[in-house]
Formats: C-alpha cells, sequence, structure tokens
C-alpha cells in the first residue's frame, strides 16, 4: 500500500513539476516556490541527469518552464527528452515522491546518494 501512496505522489509532482527557478530556502534547505524540498543525486555528473526511469518515477526531476533562463547558481541542464531540468552549479535537482508536503525532507540521505542542499 505504502508503495502505491509513493507512486501516487510521484505521478501527481511529474504531472505538475514545471516551475520557476527555486525560490530559496525553507526550514534550512532549498525549496522550489511551493516550498517542496529539492535534491540532488550523487550518480549524477555535472551538467547532466542520470535519473531517468523508473529513478525519475521516485525522483521526479525540476522540470523548467518554457523559456526559463539560467540565474546566479542555478542552471538548466536539458534531459535527453529535450526537457530543461533546474540544476544548482550544474548538479541537477529532483522532487523525492515520498515527500508529501511543504517542509517533508523525507529523501535526504536515500541510498546514500541522494541529499537535501542546505
Amino acid at each position: 500500500m505504502k508503495f502505491l501512496t509513493i507512486m501516487a505522489a510521484a505521478l501527481a509532482l511529474s504531472t505538475s513539476a514545471v516551475f520557476a527557478a527555486p525560490a530559496g530556502k525553507a526550514n534550512g534547505v532549498l525549496v522550489d516556490g511551493k516550498g517542496m524540498t529539492l535534491y540532488t543525486f550523487d550518480n549524477d555528473t555535472s551538467g547532466t541527469s542520470n535519473c531517468y526511469g523508473g529513478c525519475a518515477k521516485s525522483w521526479p526531476p525540476f522540470i523548467a518552464a518554457s523559456g526559463a533562463a539560467a540565474e546566479g547558481d542555478f542552471t538548466l541542464v536539458e534531459r535527453k527528452d529535450g526537457a530543461m531540468q533546474w540544476a544548482v552549479n550544474g548538479q541537477p535537482l529532483y522532487y523525492w515522491a515520498g515527500d508529501r508536503k511543504p517542509g517533508d525532507i523525507n529523501g535526504d540521505g536515500v541510498g546514500g546518494v541522494r541529499h537535501v542542499l542546505k
């Protein structure tokens, strides 16, 4: 049951995950404009996302709105499908399907390779 709930949350995020640049910090971590926590993935390389398929279902990419432009430390990374994903200093940003509400940080440390930005 928990798996189905996480997957439903991932689908909801993936259909609404197009936002402007990250809004800033809340509770000491980087968040989007709705206060949802953003994460990095150690298996990415600078300027390249390595999270697709099942990975992207659990860790939806933080997709930039059409026409978005890099600003300061926030850059854009092109995904394999041509979508542009927000990154900070070249590190692509993601949501965690297990975060249900603004302020949740349930994905921090998952697998030893997912991290919030403080």
